[in-house]
């Protein structure tokens, strides 16, 4: 469910924004290890999981707008839409995950050339694998956050 109040919104960016500490500190973990493509097939999986939970937190995963009333979820979606959200209650393929990595591309490629350089290559690519693991996640954050703080603004102006 949409959070109802703008506390509730904080409190679920907040618990969103420790969420992807936890997963862009595995995204580094799986990026020490020395094979190639081991990180990246670890990086869609953990991304799919966590814009999955972050949608689901902020009450707008696929089958929660689904239960929503025309009017709020075609609002949702204009909003989600007008500022660029590609996975605001949508189904999340490896598809659209590639597309989000290749966002930051040029830090996934830099990451899988560093990790054959001995030690100080492991440590670059676990570095740049957390950093854009947490981009990717808070940046999707700020995208639910913005899409549920104007409807919590539009049901104000609409009860006023």
């Amino acid at each position: 469910m949409i959070p109802m109040t703008m506390r509730e919104l904080e409190r679920i960016r907040e618990d969103c924004r420790k969420l992807v500490n936890k997963r862009a500190s595995a995204s580094a973990a799986a990026a020490v290890i020395p094979l190639p493509g081991v990180d990246v097939g670890a990086d869609i999986a953990i991304m799919t999981e966590l814009l999955q939970k972050i949608n689901r937190k902020f009450g707008l995963s696929e089958e929660q707008i689904d239960h929503l009333d025309a009017a709020t979820k075609g609002q949702i979606m204009v909003i989600a839409t007008s500022i660029g959200s590609e996975i605001i209650g949508k189904v999340l393929t490896k598809q659209t995950i590639m597309l989000l990595l290749k966002k930051v591309g040029g830090r996934v490629a830099a990451k899988q050339v560093t990790k054959f350089i001995p030690f100080v290559g492991q440590a670059v690519a676990a570095g740049i694998s957390f950093g854009a693991m947490k981009m990717l996640g808070n940046s999707h954050i700020d995208e639910c956050f913005e899409v549920c703080r104007r409807v919590i603004e539009e049901r104000g102006s609409q009860s006023a």
